[in-house]
This record gives structure tokens, sequence and C-alpha cells, in this order.
């Protein structure tokens, strides 16, 4: 690869970062039940631990995303515990994400549900996680709702749009200036006749009728099959509303598989997009990357770091479509030539580069082999072995 090409991506990792899901290193699984794994997270300390594994050997990885319910089990309590964490473990806390959706006050919805009080218990719910991030330094509070019906004629979704309106602005009331709120949106699951917040365009206006300081969040599982998410980036990069990214991949429906591992030239586009957009309007997008992955059969940490190293492979060719000549090939309608540069960046092998980089900022060039080697995975199977061997394995 040529000098260049090379600082192009240098200058580009050097920005890019990606937070990492506390929950994504515990037992998790499906519908139908989950299959135990030896060395899984069994505490938010070791989440931590795990956590801070991945960002010491990818250097990229300094944030963990935080679920109240599973982490903060104390509320606003846990922040000191939380905090020492942080510092033990060389990581710190990122975004927060609340739970309504698993409680059994949560059955016929949260901000959605025909009780009063049980829309009041999620509201406070949202308060208290704002509070939490407050404590913790913490910018973002993401929101997903599993709200909805499975139904025809079972739920008055007008009703339903204005208990969101009205819930959001009041969340809204309680960020500091420099906090945000993101609001996610599914298209279905739990829910299979409607979902009150179903796709972009309706989290979009949640969004503004929540208050400034309220944005779109995108998980790239939650799309229908075949869904043009870049056009729902362009898009969302054009209203300035665009908050974040939960990645994954997945094949059928939300999937939640590991990120790259069934379309990578799908995120390609999307990062393309958002530097395309960078390009043209001469600002960065203010946009927060994280993983958002279930692993039920893969290692949790190995499965991290796989994830992270492809994320950095697709911004680092991303970076490499040269667009002042597509801008051009564009004017021009110069259909093969625009296609062509976005297939030749796609096409580059990035890795040297990106090892190149590591070696500068004296990481190693092979996270994964280096993870092998550590020993570290040895050692918290032996110590978590017992623990995970005593976890429920029933259906759900």
């Amino acid at each position: 690869m040529n000098a260049p090409r090379s600082e192009k991506i240098f200058a580009a990792l050097e920005t890019f970062r990606i937070e990492l899901p506390s929950w994504g290193f515990a037992n998790t699984g499906t519908r139908f039940g989950k299959f135990i794994q030896p060395a899984a997270a069994t505490t938010t300390e070791e989440k931590f631990s795990d956590a801070g594994q991945v960002h010491f050997l990818t250097g990229v990885c300094p944030t963990v995303a935080l679920h109240v319910l599973w982490d903060c089990p104390d509320g606003v309590e846990s922040t000191d515990e939380i905090q020492r964490f942080a510092s033990r473990y060389g990581v710190t806390p990122g975004s927060i994400n609340p739970n309504l959706f698993q409680d059994q006050e949560y059955k016929y919805g949260s901000f959605g549900n025909p009780d009063p009080s049980i829309r009041k218990r999620a509201l406070e719910s949202i308060k208290e996680s704002v509070a939490i991030a407050r404590r913790l330094n913490s910018r973002d509070i993401s929101l997903w709702f599993a709200d909805g019906s499975n139904y025809p004629g079972t739920a008055n979704m007008r009703q339903r749009k204005r208990w969101f309106e009205e819930a959001l602005q009041e969340s809204h009331g309680e960020l500091s200036p420099d906090q945000r709120m993101l609001i996610e949106y599914k298209p279905f699951e739990p829910a299979f006749y409607h979902t009150d917040i179903a796709d972009w365009g309706m989290a979009l206006l949640l969004a503004r009728a929540a208050g400034p300081q309220a944005k779109v969040l995108v998980d790239t599982g939650h799309h229908y099959a075949s869904q043009n998410i870049e056009q729902i980036v362009a898009w969302l990069l054009s209203e300035n509303m665009l908050g974040g990214f939960h990645f994954n991949d997945r094949r059928y429906a939300d999937d939640d598989l590991t990120m790259g591992s069934i379309d990578p030239y799908q995120v390609f586009r999307i990062f393309h997009e958002i530097r395309f957009f960078e390009w043209e309007s001469g600002q960065r997008a203010d946009i927060a990357y994280m993983i958002d992955q279930s692993h039920n059969l893969k290692g949790k940490i190995e499965s991290m770091i796989q994830t992270v190293t492809m994320a950095q492979q697709l911004f680092a060719k991303a970076v490499l479509v040269d667009a002042k000549k597509l801008a051009a090939a564009q004017k021009n309608c110069n259909l093969l030539e625009a296609e062509s540069l976005l297939q030749e960046a796609f096409a580059t092998d990035v890795r040297p580069a990106i090892q190149e980089w590591r070696d500068s900022k004296g990481l190693p060039k092979d996270p994964m082999e280096a993870f092998r080697q550590s020993g570290y995975l040895e050692r918290i199977t032996r110590e978590r072995a017992a623990k995970n061997a005593h976890k429920v394995t029933s259906y759900v």
C-alpha cells in the first residue's frame, strides 16, 4: 500500500472508537434458552475485567455500555462500585441502557401501557438512568422499547404515540446540558403485530418531539430483510439526527451475529456514507459506535476481539474512497467509475496498515493471537466454571 493511503488509514484509526456492551460478556441466549459458557462473566466486575482485556489488546474500546437492571441493580447507589471497577480495569462507563421490558409489569408495555401507574414507573426508571449516567459522567442514555401489540385491534396506536411523546419530553427535561437521549427503533419482536417505535421515521419524530438533545440510534439488526440501511444513515445525517449505532450482523431477523460475518460490504457502505458526509460538510459527525451482539456459541471475548478488528478494517476501507473523484463521477452520472471507487476501496487489503498502526501504539499486531497466548481465558475459565455450571438453563 502506498504511503498516502497508509497515512489516511493511520489518521482515521486515531479517531475510531467503538464501545463494548457489558452484556456481551455474560451468558445470553434466545427466546428458547441459552447455552452456558464456563468463561462467561457472572458479575459486573467480571464484565469490566473482560472488556478491559479487549481494550488492552485493541486500544480502541475505552468505554463499556451498561445495562441498568443487570449492572446497576441498586440504582444510583451502584455507581461507586462501578467507578472502582473502571479504575481497576482501565475502561470507563459508556452509554446507560435502561430496561423497560423484562419486569412483569411491562407485559403490556412501558411508556405505551394503558395503566398510568406503569407508565409512571417506566418514567421514573428513565429518570433514574439519567441520574446514574450523570454520576458516571456518561453522555448517552440509549432507549429501546419493546412496546407494541400482537393482534389487530388490541391497542390504540395513536394514543400510545401521545403517551410516548409526553414521557420522552419529560425524560428529556432530566438531561444535563452535555447529555443525549438516543432513541432506538425495531420493526418487530417481541411485539409481532405493531411496535410503537417501528422504524427510523417514527424514532426521528419522537426524538424531535422529545427535545434538541434527542437523536436516533440505528441498530443494524433492527430492519427488514434487504433494507437499505445506508440510505437511512444518509437521511439522518442530512437532518443532523443520527446519534449512534448498535453494530451486529443478521441473516434473517435480529440475529445479533458477529459484525461483518454475513454482509461486511453493508457496514463498509454505512461507514462510507458517514465519511462522505464529513467530506462534503467539512465537519466530523458526532456518532457513538457501539457493539450489540449476542454470542450463544462463540467465545465471548474472542468474538468481541473479532468484531473490533473487523470494524477497524471496514472503517479503514471506507477511508480509502476518493471522495473528490466520487463527487465528480456522481455529478457526471459516470456510474461505472462511481461504483468502482467503492468496490476498489472495499477490495483493498488494509490489514498491513492497521498492523503498522497497532505497532506504533505498542499494541499487538494480532490481538486475537495475543489473547490466545495471554493465559487470560484459561484463568477465568478456572475461576468461573463452577459458578456458570450452576446457571439455570431451562427454556424461557
